[in-house]
């Protein structure tokens, strides 16, 4: 196709999403808005030329009390939780509703680059009785996903991630991707000597602080206890090395309360490389042992599974 084709195709497709009597828009890798139509950019009062990340759209119109109806004491909490499961697969639709008292049932499709596409239809026509069910639905499922303590996703949510990326759905497209085993080194010796409310603040501070520096595509989430994993579609273990070693410097910087300003803490961890078809448990397992690893040899480190190859390196 030639230049001028292009772009007439473009334009063309720009105004479909103009006359297609629904909200449409487009979110890039970083989870800024490339792309809305006038119905989007009204409902969640949008300038023409203005790009903004999601969380900073959401942060102000819940400041302003518009767009999107946010019911939460902590704001910056439920950011943390929703931006913790967004964009984390394919496609996911759900209902919300409007400070103007519309109601929407909307659609996330993600592609593998992470980029997504929300596209939102009024049914505000829906009776009250059967919105107040669907919205207890949405909460009960949303519930189940998220781990109550901090916010993030649920062994639950998580594990069947994990199973996503190794699931071979014969399309003849292999799926590559890490997942790192993360433990909080000395837990226990942290709930002995200052008490669980503490160790509970921790938590919460461990999570948030991984939560900043995840990519949109990438899966953090609590397993239990003190043990988190992080899931990394798409990366090549010298990749995952990196972006956890991020990870293990900002919590080194990192200081949960305000009352113990000397207090500092730290976390070991554990990677491991799969490929479409491999098994669930025996990736999880490699991980294991790759954390096992890293306590060993004196905590507060990565090591990678010996069993990635040098051409799995990716370096």
């Amino acid at each position: 196709m030639t230049a001028l084709g292009d772009t007439m195709t473009v334009l063309q497709t720009a105004d479909l999403m103009e006359s297609a009597g629904v909200l449409i828009a487009i979110f890039d890798q970083d989870d800024r808005l490339a792309f809305a139509n006038r119905a989007f950019r009204e409902a969640w009062f949008i300038g023409d030329n203005e790009h903004l990340l999601w969380a900073d759209l959401m942060r102000r119109n819940f400041v302003e009390s518009r767009g999107t109806v946010v019911k939460t004491q902590d704001f910056e909490g439920w950011l943390r939780s929703t931006l913790s499961r967004r964009g984390k697969t394919g496609f996911r639709a759900f209902e919300t509703d409007l400070h103007d008292g519309r109601w929407l049932w909307m659609t996330e499709t993600m592609q593998p680059n992470g980029w997504m596409m929300c596209v939102a239809s009024d049914i505000t026509s829906i009776r009250c009785d059967e919105r107040t069910l669907r919205q207890d639905r949405d909460d009960a499922i949303k519930a189940s996903q998220t781990d109550e303590l901090t916010g993030i996703p649920s062994r639950r949510f998580v594990m069947s991630k994990l199973e996503d990326l190794l699931r071979d759905e014969g399309k003849g497209q292999s799926k590559t991707g890490c997942l790192a085993v993360l433990d909080i080194d000395n837990f226990k010796y942290i709930n002995d000597r200052f008490g669980h409310s503490f160790g509970d603040a921790v938590l919460k501070d461990f999570a948030a602080t991984l939560q900043n520096l995840v990519r949109k595509t990438d899966i953090l989430g609590r397993v239990g206890g003190e043990e988190f994993i992080l899931i990394l579609p798409n990366t090549m273990p010298a990749d995952a090395q990196t972006i956890v070693g991020r990870m293990l410097e900002a919590v080194r910087k990192s200081r949960p309360l305000p009352e113990q300003v000397s207090f500092r803490y730290t976390f070991s961890a554990g990677i491991a490389y799969g490929e479409t078809g491999e098994d669930t448990a025996d990736l999880y397992r490699r991980a294991d042992l790759a954390l096992y690893a890293a306590k060993m040899r004196g905590r507060d480190q990565i090591c990678l599974d010996p069993n990635v190859r040098m051409s799995q390196l990716g370096a």
